[in-house]
């Protein structure tokens, strides 16, 4: 199909349902297209690009991967793929991929055998440790670590090394989703799963492209839709999208007022009666935590909250500030569209799945943002059953998997918190390590710890899976930061990138089906992959790279896995963690057979649906039990609006947003490299409204500068291209490295999550 006929396509209402007529059932990626199927031999894995996990079929040829299709088995995407998908294997085949290491001598990097790279990395590590102490050394890794990688970089910096100094990327994306389930229900990770949209009869999306980010979903819910022509899908945004296209109602919003928006939902659904008030007496303990919380701003911040009781009636009393006609006025949503979709969250009849991802969870108040959907889904008792769910989507493969199950968060254990003395117990218990190594004190989050590097609190830093240089807000100061005397930066990589650029080691990194490993998807599904084809030159994978460290600098007894099993070995030791009824996970011969597993995995059953005692077996009773709070209660907060930390003015006029596009996924490291998806969309561009293009004089294409008061780029102009900003708004990807619009982005963040706010700043916007 041609590009013209296919966003033809696209802006149909119906677009993502025909995504097996766009695309055809298998790719060729490396193989002549009339190639025959049968001549190749077929692997399972999951793809190596977002959350959503599907699976799929890599075919195999004379060591090379030439051709993938969807796994008909797989209960994630049945059979389907996003454009991405169909053609992952090509991201192995760069032109220029990295196959050996590097050393940098005199400003100038130098090509060296791993083994020798390997040894600067532990000496440099070892005497860092010795010179400025255990707390001055850290790592940095991602939501695309396998859960092995997650696991032994854990084992070895905080079990071993001593130091909480293990962040993952995974914080820019999900932080305030995690602490948003820690503080509503004591546990992480959604309640329900992806069969929740075979039972939804109303789908509501919160500030979430869904159609872009997560496709395959999004053609699930349209599927249902053409099946059930009453089902509804009701798009809350700030910028009109291809999402919005497709739904049946579009709500446009002011940023950051979806806090407002939804304390009016809870208002009607109070002021109406809809409340389940049985499920609210036996289930739900009310709360209210600190206000005017600040915004992370300040180096060093250490925001505590603090839960307080609340009544009903109480509760009741705050929410009247929120009626929806002054919301009306805060938000530009007229009160009678809040009034409709309270309505039909409110419904006794129907059944409503909550979608969101970095729409809330980038955010500066992340967290309350969090709470206050899972308020709206409590006070009406449409959760944790089929159909009813608040579903928190993910960016990345295994931000779930690695960072959330696994931990590896500076606050994070395999199992627990390491503020926790039994937790770190149970950690020094199965990792043989003593008691008093492990430390109890967190020490920074991402935005810190790269603001600890430009201190010179942290003088190692090994990089792995992740493009910071891209990705951190503030990017220049923490570019800087980088490059700074006294820094040794270690990036294990497959590809150069403007953050392997600063780097004083480069490692080669074997990847995805270049080596065996697991990943965790946004419902839970524990997913496995044979190594299918060797890695080029002398790439290595992650998890080998640490132990080969960890090994020089004296643990070997901590690391004895011989190579060949190393990965059943590392996960068969991971599940010590989660022995018993209420977390345990699938064997290591389980998720080898089959194409992922849900946990918690109990008595050979996947756990659905948690918190319910119908299909959870550590619920106890005959209905819900939300066992993860010492009440067994779900806590319901009071969380109120409060404005962001930028917003325009007479300098600054526009509001910034950044974001994604189909095509690529996140810095574009791996889907630049594949050239269709490049050709497809070559480089980033500024949207903006028809309106706002006309007054400044601009047209498609035009160059375009773009002002913060932490930098500037030119860009080209796209006016109604895929998506349409609201007047006054403007939007970029941040895929391409040619135009770094995170120079431009502020680095406040949720004070209780740490998460960046990537989707609110000021910015001036004039023709170049």
């Amino acid at each position: 199909m041609k590009r013209r006929e296919m966003l033809k396509s696209l802006a149909a209402a119906s677009a993502f349902t025909a995504a097996e007529a766009m695309m055809p059932g298998v790719i060729f990626a490396a193989a002549p297209a009339g190639k025959a199927q049968d001549t190749l031999e077929w692997k399972k894995a999951p793809c190596r690009f977002c959350g959503t996990g599907c699976g799929l079929l890599i075919g195999v040829e004379a060591g090379k991967a030439v051709a993938v299709k969807g796994d008909p088995n797989s209960p994630v995407n049945k059979g389907l793929c996003c454009v991405k998908g169909y053609h992952s294997v090509m991201a192995l085949y760069g032109a220029d991929r990295l196959k050996t290491a590097y050393i940098r001598k005199d400003g100038k990097l130098s090509a060296v055998p791993i083994q020798q790279a390997l040894d600067l990395v532990a000496s440099q590590l070892k005497s860092t440790i010795a010179a400025t102490g255990k707390d001055s050394v850290a790592i940095y890794g991602s939501g695309q670590w396998t859960i092995p990688d997650g696991y032994v970089a854990s084992k070895f910096f905080k079990g071993c090394i001593g130091t909480n100094n293990v962040e993952g990327n995974a914080r820019l994306c999900m932080a305030s989703a995690v602490t948003g389930m820690m503080t509503s229900f004591g546990l992480d990770e959604p309640m329900g799963c992806y069969e929740d949209i075979d039972h939804a009869d109303v789908f509501v999306l919160w500030g979430n492209n869904m159609a872009e980010m997560h496709p395959v979903l999004f053609s699930r819910m349209l599927e249902r839709r053409l099946a059930r022509p009453e089902i509804r899908i009701i798009d809350l945004t700030t910028r009109w999208t291809r999402t919005s296209m497709a739904a049946d109602k579009v709500m446009l919003f002011k940023p950051q007022t979806d806090l407002a928006i939804l304390n009016a939902i809870c208002y009607e659904i109070v002021r109406n009666g809809w409340v389940n008030q049985a499920f609210l007496d036996k289930h739900v303990t009310f709360k209210a935590g600190k206000t005017n919380i600040g915004y992370g701003l300040e180096d060093k911040g250490n925001f505590v909250d603090e839960a307080k009781p609340l009544t009903f009636d109480q509760y009741k009393k705050l929410l009247e500030d929120y009626t929806p006609e002054k919301v009306e006025a805060l938000s530009g949503v007229p009160a009678k569209e809040i009034r409709y979709l309270a309505s039909l969250y409110g419904d006794p009849s129907k059944k409503i799945l909550s979608y969101w991802c970095m729409g809330f969870n980038q955010h500066s108040r992340g967290t309350w943002v969090n709470n206050l959907i899972y308020d709206v889904h409590l006070l009406v008792g449409k959760i944790a059953s089929p159909g009813n769910s608040p579903f928190s989507l993910t960016g990345q493969p295994s931000a779930c998997g690695t960072v959330r199950e696994v931990g590896t968060l500076t606050n994070r254990l395999p199992h627990g918190e390491v503020t926790n003395p039994k937790d770190r117990e149970l950690a020094a218990k199965i990792w043989k390590v003593p008691l008093e190594r492990i430390s109890p004190k967190p020490t920074y989050h991402t935005v810190e710890m790269f603001r600890a590097l430009d201190r010179g609190d942290i003088r190692f830093l090994w990089i792995q899976v992740t493009n910071p240089m891209v990705s951190m807000p503030k990017l220049k100061r923490y570019r800087d930061a980088a490059k700074k005397e006294g820094r040794f930066i270690v990036v294990s990589e497959v590809y150069p990138t403007p953050t392997s650029d600063i780097a004083d080691v480069i490692l080669p990194s074997a990847m995805w089906i270049e080596r065996e490993g697991m990943f965790g998807n946004s419902e839970r599904r524990t997913q496995h992959w044979d190594q299918m084809v060797s890695p080029p030159g002398e790439a290595m994978s992650d998890t080998w790279q640490l132990i080969e460290v960890a090994r020089r600098l004296g643990f070997t007894k901590e690391f004895p896995y011989k190579e060949a099993t190393h990965i059943k070995d590392i996960y068969e030791e991971y599940r010590q963690f989660h022995h018993g009824p209420a977390h345990e996970m699938a064997s290591y011969e389980e998720l080898r057979k089959r194409p992922g597993v849900i946990w918690p995995f109990v008595n050979g059953k996947e756990t659905k649906w948690r918190y319910n005692a119908k299909y959870d077996s550590a619920a106890k009773g005959d209905g819900h039990d939300f066992y993860g709070k010492p009440d067994h209660n779900a806590w319901l907060w009071f969380r109120p609006y409060e404005p962001p930390a930028e917003v325009p003015d007479k300098d600054y006029p526009f509001w910034l947003n950044t974001g994604r596009v189909v095509e690529h996924w996140h810095t574009g490291t791996m889907t630049r490299r594949i050239p269709v998806l490049h050709q497809a969309v070559p480089r980033a561009y500024v949207e903006l409204h028809p309106n706002d293009a006309k007054r400044l004089g601009l047209r498609q294409g035009d160059a375009v500068r773009l002002s913060s008061r932490r930098g500037s780029l030119v860009i080209p102009a796209s006016i109604d291209g895929r998506g349409r900003p609201a007047e006054g708004q403007v939007f970029v990807p941040f895929f391409d490295e040619s135009y770094l619009i995170n120079e431009l982005t502020l680095d406040s963040f949720c004070p209780i999550s740490g998460e960046p706010d990537y989707k609110k700043c000021a910015v001036k916007v004039e023709k170049a």
